[in-house]
């Protein structure tokens, strides 16, 4: 038989439960071990979840939801006092890495072709590397060409480390950005390599 808990119960055991997790706990995940043994509904997780981001909305932390759950994390206009904590710095990626896994994002799903396509020069296998390694991107498919060249597209991870629920967060690329990358991926002159 499951127990029952007041909401404010509730509120301090999925506080305590995603303060204590190491990565971002969903709601599934919150129902499958925390709140196992406790007969509460969807409804009821979604309004503790409510009061807590209405809580933290004045404080230091904020309670955030990211692409795999929920999660604490620093208030950003803390940063630059919080950043003496650590002393190393934050990786610096290169401007290519940094083009290719904006295009990846914009442009899920597409090929390394396409990419290629775009930014006008060969993609460096080290890159598409280095983004999967990091679990930022991953290969969901082979486009029907000849070749059949992997397509890319981000990954839950890349919204966790980039604090976004979804891709609908990302900023909105100007219109005219938008209309040169449809131009430079519908030139017929430039054809799919494979891979």
């Amino acid at each position: 038989m499951k127990r029952r808990v007041s909401d404010e119960q509730l509120v301090e055991l999925v506080e305590a439960a995603i303060f204590v997790s190491d990565k971002p706990l969903s709601k599934k995940r919150l129902k499958e071990t925390v709140l196992e043994d406790i007969s509460v509904s969807s409804p009821r997780i979604d309004q503790a979840l409510e009061t807590l981001v209405n809580h933290y909305q004045t404080r230091g932390v904020r309670l955030v939801e990211v692409g795999t759950g929920y999660r604490f994390q620093a208030c950003p206009s803390l940063s630059p006092w919080l950043s003496k904590l650590w002393q190393e710095k934050a990786p610096k990626y290169s401007r290519a890495t940094l083009e290719t896994l904006a295009l990846i994002a914009y442009r899920q799903p597409i090929t390394r072709g396409e990419i290629e396509q775009v930014r006008g020069v060969t993609v460096s296998s080290n890159i598409v590397k280095s983004l999967i390694d990091r679990e930022w991107i991953k290969v969901v498919g082979y486009k029907e060409v000849p070749g059949k060249p992997a397509l890319y597209a981000t990954t839950k991870q890349f919204l966790d480390y980039f604090s976004l629920s979804g891709l609908g967060e990302l900023p909105r690329l100007p219109e005219q950005h938008n209309e040169k990358i449809e131009q430079l991926l519908n030139d017929p002159s430039v054809r799919e390599p494979s891979e």
